[in-house]
């Protein structure tokens, strides 16, 4: 149960943290600026450090979520965080490089952790130019 609730908590986070890009900066005084990079900064930390957990979490509990070298990656907790974390961050900003690979769920969530890679540049530069264009009239 509280593995669940852990869960729930880490996939919240995430969802907040990309619901801020679809709401409209009032600190923003310039639409490409430095405050602008470190927050898309920390908006990708929080979704490569959120979905790193839930691997690692899945994991720690006997999930098969990863394959390296042909074998599942079990439950050793330093080794499957440093993997967990590894996978993360290749999946979120590239399709990574093919020595470490998700099995069962970890397809579903490396899919839906790419889509948001993929997806979160996009909105970034889109909102910024509707914001441009408002503030333009």
């Amino acid at each position: 149960m509280v593995i669940i609730l852990l869960l729930f908590i880490i996939f919240f986070i995430i969802v907040m943290s990309l619901k801020t890009l679809f709401i409209p900066m009032a600190i923003q005084e310039k639409f490409l600026s430095w405050q602008s990079f470190i927050y898309l900064i920390f908006v990708y930390t929080t979704i490569f450090l959120g979905f790193g957990l839930i691997y690692f979490i899945l994991i720690q509990q006997g999930f098969p979520i990863l394959i390296e070298d042909g074998t599942i990656i079990e439950t050793d907790f330093f080794y499957s965080l440093q993997t967990s974390f590894y996978f993360s961050g290749l999946t979120l900003f590239s399709v990574g490089y093919g020595d470490v690979t998700p099995v069962g769920i970890g397809q579903i969530l490396a899919v839906i952790e790419a889509m948001i890679g993929y997806t979160v540049q996009a909105s970034f530069v889109v909102r910024t130019v509707v914001d441009f264009r408002r503030e333009r009239g």
